[in-house]
């Protein structure tokens, strides 16, 4: 008896020039062996080099693209990226609510690699209230780690264990503190329990072509929870999998300002 291909769904913003968002999650979700569904949650007008609009949705049509696929589809895992405004917030997290999807990986994307605001001040209370808790797995880089506390972000591994524990606190059954903002070389992530944290050691790649790490390595973590695996390993396959994607960025030719990453590395020849 084959066993069936996980279904995981991408609750996100578009970026048309494919390397950040839903794009990025579809591409992640593909290359990692589950089947991946998208509902929009807004649009954005961006390139390599920067967003220069963004136009959010109704919050009742997001709910309705959400519901027609928890209607029909088995849902293994949900991702969770831009969310834009606390409105939006409010209704992807009663539909959430509603369905119980087993595996909710929370990306709570808060600004663009250009540095273009992608949550507005006022969503980030009611992201707090009302998504960490439904939370299987929180995945802020250093900047989002300090607006969702209302703090300086850490600066180093001690600092980066106090402000998992503060998160902790907030609901989540999971933490992972990205440490791409680290400074210096180390990249170091932070996974936490609520009883005992694993370090994933990481060294900085140098290439220009970064753009959608943060959407790319939350998709992989949720298709890995998706196909079963417990949490450190799921997060230490997607860390791998960003990593060799990192590394393999500059095989493309998209752009001329943060280019993505090569979500098809394992596939190129």
């Amino acid at each position: 008896m084959s066993i069936p291909i996980p279904n995981v769904l991408s609750i996100a913003g578009s970026d048309p020039s494919g390397g950040a968002g839903i794009q990025a999650d579809l591409k992640t979700f593909a290359a990692l062996g589950v089947y991946g569904m998208a509902a929009i949650s807004g649009l954005t007008a961006q390139n390599t080099r920067g967003v220069s609009a963004i136009q959010p949705l109704p919050p009742a049509f997001i709910a309705a693209q959400i519901d027609a696929v928890f209607q029909d589809i088995r849902v293994d895992a949900v991702k969770l990226g831009m969310l834009g405004e606390a409105d939006v917030v409010t209704a992807v997290a009663d539909c959430l609510r509603r369905w119980r999807s087993p595996v909710i990986v929370l990306d709570p994307v808060m600004m663009a690699k250009s540095g273009a605001a992608l949550l507005a001040e006022s969503a980030v209370e009611s992201l707090r209230r009302q998504l960490l808790p439904l939370a299987t797995l929180i995945t802020p880089n250093l900047p989002e780690v300090g607006a969702l506390l209302g703090a300086p972000p850490p600066v180093d591994l001690p600092a980066m264990r106090q402000a998992a524990r503060a998160l902790h606190a907030l609901g989540p059954a999971w933490v992972l503190l990205k440490g791409g903002h680290l400074p210096g070389q180390d990249c170091t992530d932070l996974l936490y329990d609520g009883r005992e944290f694993v370090e994933f050691p990481g060294r900085r790649i140098p290439t220009a072509n970064t753009h959608g790490t943060g959407c790319t390595l939350s998709a992989a973590v949720a298709a890995g929870l998706a196909h079963g695996l417990a949490m450190p390993r799921a997060v230490a396959q997607a860390k791998a999998y960003l990593t060799s994607a990192i590394a393999a960025a500059d095989a493309l030719h998209v752009g001329h300002g943060h280019g993505p990453v090569q979500h098809f590395h394992a596939w190129w020849v």
